[in-house]
């Protein structure tokens, strides 16, 4: 069938979606987390693979080819799209929540949830958000209002954003900061929670710019073989550049703004998907870089395609928190069926 690229005519297979109709004819979609239109979850909830399609941005990974569509690769024009949930007031926060605010009784964040990410974990612990391409989606200014709106209602001490993956639509995530940053207290901890994997050099530099003070990046493991099993990315060369970008991320974030930027980290456990040798080496890994970074290690439990899992008893979970202070770190805190036990073994109920 027929359709028309920014005016110029090409004739492209039936049934097949608009990505692939693009790539068929030889157009190439910028990198992941670059900020230009690319194919970041591939499931319709980041709306990173936004074309311009009749007239009306629409996502090109799920929408399929008619006759005669006309098709803008220019989305300047538009304001970025993203499915959100919430806002909501939390009371735990994420990995990059500094631990003494936590006590369980007070809200100390106001958080949304972004659908989409470049990963496939199939323990996925959000993933009722994570795949969800229904939802109407919002621009960060409709989002920003909202949970500026539910901050002031609950008088939270921070403003964040989980997912899914928020990084992947780099240009909605730095618009959402910029927004947000610009109509509250400088004070307020505006919170990234993220898998790291896109975390470049210059998207940090871009966020903190745009005022995000408060970076939580869980990069879960340190050998690439983990990595693949936890979170189902089956290329390793892939998983490799996911991996060394989530460290890297971490040191960069330390080294540069650590006045400026409160920052933590994230662990994963489980026996069945890493062992505590591995989980002394990231306490190594962290430790080179400073001993008295937060690290927030998680108890992965059954879910989503990995329902045969056993949740982690609350022993297994004290003896991860030893193994990492045993490797000298200050500050771990470890997620527990009974809640959260951070430094000096207090528990965060």
């Amino acid at each position: 069938m027929r359709v028309y690229i920014d005016g110029i005519e090409f004739k492209v297979p039936r049934n097949v979606t608009v990505a692939k109709a693009l790539e068929l004819i030889g157009i190439s979609f910028n990198p992941v987390g670059s900020g230009g239109v690319s194919l970041a979850c591939r499931t319709g909830g980041c709306w990173a693979c936004a074309v311009v399609i009749d007239s009306t941005l629409e996502r090109s990974c799920i929408t399929p080819v008619r006759d005669g569509m006309r098709v803008g690769l220019d989305v300047e024009g538009f304001k970025p799209l993203r499915i959100v949930h919430g806002p909501e007031p939390h009371l735990v926060g994420g990995k990059g929540t500094p631990w003494w605010e936590v006590n369980y009784l007070e809200y100390v964040e106001t958080a949304v949830w972004v659908a989409g990410c470049n990963l496939r974990c199939p323990q996925c612990q959000n993933y009722h958000v994570t795949y969800d391409n229904v939802s109407t989606p919002m621009t960060p200014e409709e989002v920003g209002r909202l949970v500026i709106h539910y901050h002031r209602r609950y008088r939270t001490k921070g403003i964040a954003i989980s997912g899914g993956e928020p990084t992947i639509n780099r240009r909605w995530l730095v618009e959402f900061f910029r927004y947000v940053s610009s109509r509250v207290e400088s004070r307020v901890r505006k919170h990234l929670d993220s898998n790291g994997t896109v975390l470049t050099r210059d998207y940090i530099d871009e966020l903190v710019d745009v005022g995000c003070n408060n970076i939580g990046v869980e990069p879960k493991c340190v050998r690439v073989e983990t990595y693949m099993r936890v979170t189902g990315i089956d290329d390793r060369e892939l998983a490799m550049k996911y991996l060394q970008t989530a460290w890297e991320a971490v040191k960069y974030i330390y080294d540069n703004y650590r006045d400026r930027v409160y920052l933590g980290v994230g662990l994963i456990y489980n026996k069945d998907l890493i062992t505590l040798d591995e989980v002394a080496e990231a306490g190594d890994k962290i430790y080179s870089i400073d001993p008295t970074i937060q690290v927030t290690v998680l108890d992965y439990f059954p879910t989503f395609r990995r329902r045969w899992l056993r949740r982690p008893t609350v022993n297994e979970m004290l003896e991860v928190k030893k193994v990492l202070e045993d490797r000298g770190l200050k500050t771990v805190i470890v997620q527990t069926e009974v809640g959260h036990i951070g430094p000096r073994d207090r528990r965060l109920t």
